[in-house]
């Protein structure tokens, strides 16, 4: 099961309050206590530089349409976005500089949003997290400290909504292609008596998805309470989630994605497909899902809760407190077609003489977690130009996977609910940083020390590649991740540098799917950055050198281990380097053109890749090992390129072209064109229009047209293979993305 963890705790740098106007503390302020910023993420977040991009709340709302935020991010430099169901709603995940969604730290003011366990991050579980967002910072290479897993390659800073000083209502609406509905209600008290605010929002989204059955049902509800008094801040949070989304996780065979009527027999063939199955590959064409039984849906909720506590104890010092916690709880659920019974720990059904082995039946795979703990910050302005962090975070996780048989065409011995198998995890993790940042001459100069202690169990039965095995284990983990960074203004120009180490303990799956005697290793990057930003009077650009050096990085080679899994294994070296180039030129007083480019090698030295062989005589199967030598990095494209075109030719009519290039990613890491996904382009074309009218504060209408010129193209895949006779069979899923296809928005503020 896709474990799903989301906790909101805001780790606040720093903030201020001020007054009679009279500002009380540095920072992003308040300008007079009827106009405050509650929350502002700013000692985690790294120094402006060019591996770094930072998206407002004005650049979010204008691309908002209900869409997922990594479709919000598609044209953000180095990143690569995927969707399961093909439209951007519902399972999404982005890439940046190749780097994967379990090696992205996500933080919402500061707080990590990754999984403990997968380290990944289910954007499904969010949905239209956008309208509680002031802004968001996306940051390449290792970060600045933060909580939670190490940013191993790239991290998301996202900062809530400022308080509003005045009441405020806003409505949105916006629907269209396969049957889009997108509705949210917001609203604000303003700031009451100088002191209280409520904040509320309440979203729901609905889609059917560009590929057949692939729906989502998404809900959201966030509400924010804040109380001032002279010297502190408190502030309370709930935020709510609920998705029910069908599953588009299989993927399309290659055969059907290229249309190959043959390829697609032979294909049913091979895998015993049955005659029904067999009809709906050949029939689906391209919105073709494998799934097809009513209720193959993932279903999960969450409630999180947190309580901040700021407060300025003088001109100098100051401290963030925050408290947390987080109750998830959810499933998919899924038809299996002639399972062997004792993969549940069933006895066969005897009938006469007849022993029946295996059934149907159907299974829900479960996640019950809560995730408690605390965050602190002190922030000490040592001189004017020196100021010196100490914070950390305290967090304990537990974990509850059981898997339960709902249905079973023979059930056996098993009654309804019945858990097949029940695996408990524990996660604690104690972090803390020291951070000096001092500034002198032009230079600013920063010194980021960090220490996190991890320790990790997991407790019982659970399922390896099909069968039941005890996965019992206890890891404990103690790493060091120190980070330098330099900024040198050269008049109106702006040099940059930084050099970190990242540390990171292998995920959920490396540790069920391995014993301890072959238990991989944890991995760690060397990351350097090198960058320059010039400005002029119209046009802006920079350029940022980069190298992420890989020890013991974990990567899939096909290798099944002593428990039978086909997990992930360290290899010595690996690295990812090149130069992301951004410029902006402002043509004229309406025409504005910018974009970004992004050039790279990413290598694994000395790769070797397993391979099954089936035999026709004992012992029936075996792996053969193939060497490759230097080879690329899975899903690490060597060129994205975007462009972007503006014109706004009044102040409420805003036009806007976005096209974007991503060459070709290898579907593993043997460098097998045969198994990629081929070099794609597609472009986007926005509309937004300011009505004017009178009995709203503004209103204003949207139209987006994705994938404006139809490109038929696909952005994620999977792949293995296997020998049989001498032959090596290869078999290639992908996600195929929509063709043209619009939505349509309308949303009103008051």
């Amino acid at each position: 099961m896709k474990t799903r963890l989301i906790l909101f705790i805001s780790f606040i740098g720093q903030f201020s309050l001020a007054q009679n106007n009279k500002p009380r503390v540095s920072g992003d302020t308040i300008r007079g206590i009827q106009n405050m910023e509650s929350v502002v993420v700013k000692g985690l977040r790294a120094q402006d530089a060019p591996n770094n991009t930072t998206v407002n709340k004005t650049a979010l709302n204008s691309k908002n349409f209900g869409q997922d935020m990594p479709t919000l991010l598609e044209f953000t430099p180095s990143v690569v976005t995927t969707s399961d169901a093909g439209a951007g709603i519902g399972y999404s995940g982005l890439r940046i500089r190749g780097v994967d969604a379990s090696r992205i730290n996500v933080t919402i003011n500061g707080v990590p949003v990754n999984d403990p366990e997968s380290h990944d991050v289910y954007w499904v579980n969010m949905p239209d997290l956008v309208g509680s967002i002031e802004n968001m910072q996306v940051q390449r290479g290792v970060g600045s400290s933060t909580n939670g897993a190490a940013a191993f390659g790239a991290s998301v800073n996202i900062k809530t909504n400022d308080l509003r000083p005045q009441p405020a209502a806003r409505i949105d609406f916006s629907g269209g292609s396969f049957g889009t509905l997108r509705g949210t209600l917001q609203a604000s008290t303003g700031l009451l008596n100088n002191r209280f605010s409520l904040d509320a929002r309440l979203s729901e989204i609905r889609s059917g998805g560009y590929l057949d059955r692939a729906s989502a049902d998404l809900r959201s509800l966030a509400l924010t309470a804040t109380y001032l008094t002279p010297k502190s801040i408190w502030k309370a949070v709930v935020l709510n989630g609920a998705e029910r989304t069908y599953q588009a996780w299989y993927g399309t065979p290659e055969s059907r994605y290229r249309s190959d009527e043959q390829g697609m027999l032979d294909y049913a063939a091979r895998n015993g497909l049955s005659a029904a199955e067999t009809q709906n590959l050949l029939q689906s064409g391209r919105t073709y899902n494998y799934y097809t039984y009513a209720n193959q849906v993932d279903n999960y909720n969450q409630d999180n809760y947190q309580l901040h506590f700021i407060h300025r104890f003088s001109s100098k010092l100051d401290l963030n407190l925050a408290a947390h916690y987080t109750y998830g709880r959810g499933y998919y659920e899924e038809y299996r077609t002639q399972d062997e019974l004792s993969d549940y720990g069933l006895a066969p059904v005897v009938v006469g003489t007849d022993s029946i082995m295996s059934s149907d039946l159907i299974r829900r795979r479960w996640l019950d977690n809560h995730f408690v703990g605390i965050v602190y910050g002190l922030n000490y302005q040592l001189k004017p130009n020196w100021k010196l962090t100490l914070g950390g975070a305290a967090n304990r996780y537990t974990g509850l996977h059981f898997g339960q048989i709902i249905w079973a065409q023979f059930a056996s011995n098993s009654q309804i609910y019945d858990r097949y198998y029940e695996n408990d995890a524990n996660k604690s993790e104690l972090s803390t940083y020291l951070k000096s940042n001092y500034s002198k001459n032009g230079w600013d100069l920063q010194l980021d020390l960090q220490y996190r202690g991890i320790a990790y169990s997991f407790l019982g039965v659970d399922q390896v590649s099909g069968v039941l095995a005890d996965v019992t284990q206890n890891v404990q983990y103690h790493f060091f991740n120190p980070k330098l960074a330099f900024a040198k203004l050269l008049g109106s120009n702006k040099l940059f540098g930084s050099v970190g180490i990242a540390n990171r303990e292998p995920v959920r799956r490396d540790f069920r799917e391995s014993t301890p005697q072959n238990r991989p290793l944890p991995e760690r990057m060397y990351d350097a950055e090198l960058a320059y930003r010039m400005a002029f009077k119209r046009w802006t650009t920079q350029a940022n050198l980069f190298l992420m050096y890989y020890q013991d990085q974990l990567v899939l080679t096909g290798q099944i281990n002593d428990v039978g899994g086909y997990t992930r294994t360290n290899v010595d070296q690996s690295y990812r380097a090149g130069l992301e180039l951004e410029f902006a030129y402002q043509l004229s007083q309406n025409w504005r053109l910018q974009g970004a480019t992004t050039l790279s090698q990413n290598k694994v030295m000395n790769f070797v890749e397993y391979v099954d062989v089936y035999l026709d005589e004992a012992p029936y199967y075996t792996q053969a090992q193939i060497t490759h030598g230097t080879t690329d990095l899975a899903f690490s494209p060597n060129f994205i390129h975007t462009l972007g075109l503006q014109y706004q030719p009044t102040a409420a009519l805003s036009l806007a072209l976005q096209s974007k290039y991503v060459s070709r990613q290898y579907l593993d890491n043997t460098s097998n064109v045969a198994r990629s996904l081929d070099p794609f382009t597609f472009t986007n074309f926005i509309c937004n229009y300011k009505v004017k009218q009178n009995f709203a504060k503004e209103m204003e209408i949207g139209l987006l047209v994705n994938n404006l010129f139809n490109a038929l193209y696909a952005n994620n895949g999977y792949t293995f293979s296997y020998q049989y006779g001498g032959l090596t069979t290869t078999e290639n899923f992908y996600y195929p993305q929509a063709g043209r296809h619009f939505l349509l928005k309308m949303n009103i503020q008051f």
